[in-house]
């Protein structure tokens, strides 16, 4: 009882989680639009086909 469970960040390091933050899901968005802008293989389109 009467612990503060919330944990506080100081002023100097809660300016540049953000930015991490903001440059971590540019770089996830990234990766996933490029995954998928990508082609799918012929043969892996043949193989389900195979599986009408």
């Amino acid at each position: 009882m009467g612990h503060d469970t919330e944990k506080t960040v100081p002023a100097s390091k809660s300016a540049k989680v953000p930015d991490k933050d903001q440059q971590m899901g540019s770089a996830l968005r990234s990766v996933y639009q490029k995954t998928v802008d990508e082609a799918v293989p012929d043969d892996l389109l043949d193989l389900l086909g195979k599986l009408d």
